[in-house]
């Protein structure tokens, strides 16, 4: 538990951090060609990490459908995702964008219910009403 909780908060502080820096490199970039640098240099580095772990082997044995669900979840995020979020962050406030964009879990939420039968609990739904309200509370 505190290993998940240590890591949790490690990517709480990563995430609340990259829009400073999405933002001050927005400054005179366009968000493709932003997106384009950063994506580069997350392909070395996750390049570098494969190779000093021994992991290619694991890569190339991927099987076809988890490559496939894998690679649409890429585009989804980290390219379509990726790039209204830096076109939102280059003209819009952190303060407002960033909040906005990581209530994805509510679209997450609603899902997972449709395609994979999840039930929504009151829990859950009262934590997508506290996500809905926040975002229209950002709106002013």
């Amino acid at each position: 538990m505190l290993k998940s909780f240590s890591f949790a908060i490690l990517a709480l502080f990563c995430w609340g951090a990259a829009p400073l820096f999405g933002k001050l490199g927005l400054g005179g970039l366009e968000p493709l060609t932003a997106l384009t640098i950063r994506s580069a240099v997350v392909t070395g580095l996750l390049a570098l990490a494969v190779t000093a772990g021994g992991k290619w082997p694991a890569v190339a044995a991927a099987a076809p459908r988890d490559v496939l669900f894998v690679a649409l979840e890429g585009v989804c995020a980290a390219l379509l995702g990726q790039l209204a979020y830096y076109y939102a962050l280059k003209y819009g406030e952190v303060g407002r964008v960033s909040p906005v964009v990581s209530a994805f879990p509510l679209v997450a939420l609603i899902l997972a219910a449709v395609f994979f039968g999840e039930k929504i609990t009151a829990g859950k739904a009262a934590g997508a009403a506290l996500i809905v309200t926040g975002i229209i509370l950002l709106r002013y």
